[in-house]
């Protein structure tokens, strides 16, 4: 029996792409007719297509797909959601944790929706800046919580293997919107939790 291993991308963007890294080896001085090379082209547009895949995602119409009405109105944490996405600057990947949280004000999403909405933003061509507050934003203007606060624990390759090369350095970014700015409790609370072992 044959392995046949099935992908989707756009055949004419991976072509043109794969043109276009062809190129780009035969400018860093290496022969893409080499037997290492000749499929690296390919391989590498259908890579970028799938790391750059959020932009075909509606991260919206994901918190939407699974609605439900429920009158909790405690905190809702996921947190330790791996992360990886592109930094626009060098286009070299950034990677770590997202912890999201949210109180519900009528309505709450189903728990694999968050993690869904953070890979809609982190396939993209990003800065954690931005990630960090887009997350926020894309929960608190669909669910209409009480509150939500994002915080984004990543490495980043360009400071790691270039520049600066600081191989232990790690950025975090926070981001919150109501009673998570408004009341120090909970916002404690919530920090707290993202930093405690319960399992």
């Amino acid at each position: 029996m044959s392995y046949n291993k099935i992908e989707e991308f756009d055949e004419q963007a991976t072509q043109q792409l794969a043109n276009h890294y062809k190129s780009v080896l035969e400018l860093l001085g290496e022969d893409p007719n080499r037997e290492g090379l000749l499929k690296t082209p390919m391989r590498v547009a259908k890579s970028m297509q799938f790391l750059t895949s959020g932009y075909d995602m509606d991260p919206v119409a994901i918190l939407k797909s699974a609605l439900f009405k429920e009158e909790y109105q405690q905190m809702v944490l996921v947190k330790d959601i791996e992360l990886y996405s592109m930094c626009e600057h060098h286009m070299l990947p950034f990677y770590g944790k997202a912890h999201v949280a949210y109180i519900p004000n009528g309505y709450i999403t189903g728990l694999s929706k968050i993690p869904r909405v953070v890979d809609a933003f982190a396939r993209r061509l990003q800065v954690q800046e931005r990630l960090t507050v887009q997350i926020r934003d894309c929960i608190q203007d669909t669910l209409n919580p009480l509150g939500v606060a994002v915080v984004i624990e990543a490495a980043h390759m360009c400071m790691q293997i270039r520049g600066v090369q600081k191989q232990n350095s790690v950025t975090t970014t926070s981001a919150f919107t109501g009673v998570f700015l408004k009341d120090i409790r909970t916002r404690e609370e919530f920090m707290r939790l993202i930093g405690a072992s319960l399992h």
